[in-house]
């Protein structure tokens, strides 16, 4: 008897297969490392650009794009299995995070609006990028 090629396929993706809360984990793990190996390498070239309060916001807001980036690909992987969701959660936890620690780290606050815009910015790239490493079968 012979398998047909999605039988083995499936068989085989499913065989390694880690729980989903793990690739969660692992890619809210691989978000938050590029974040600090971004801040660290921004940090030392401060010291030489001198770079404008724009361009560190700039900046800022490309390193929060590029670290949901990666830990939806993380999350997703090949398989792009549940892209959608998986990119979505990362991108909401991620921001959720991230504000959370700008407020203790300087004890200040932000309005309200602007913490819902980030946790949004986050769902929304989170979301798009998993839409795009998605299977579209």
């Amino acid at each position: 008897m012979t398998q047909t090629r999605a039988v083995r396929h499936r068989a085989r993706r499913t065989r390694g297969a880690q729980p989903v809360w793990m690739t969660w984990l692992m890619g809210l793990g691989a978000a938050v490392l590029v974040t600090l190996l971004g801040v660290a390498v921004f940090a030392l070239l401060m010291q030489w650009i001198r770079p404008s309060d724009q361009v560190i916001r700039v900046f800022n807001q490309v390193l929060k794009l590029l670290s949901i980036a990666a830990g939806v690909w993380v999350a997703v992987g090949r398989s792009g299995e549940g892209g959608l969701l998986r990119g979505a959660l990362i991108g909401l936890v991620y921001m959720t995070l991230g504000v959370a620690m700008y407020a203790l780290l300087t004890g200040q606050g932000a309005p309200v609006a602007s913490y819902l815009a980030d946790a949004g910015m986050g769902v929304a790239a989170g979301g798009i990028v998993g839409l795009l490493l998605g299977r579209t079968a």
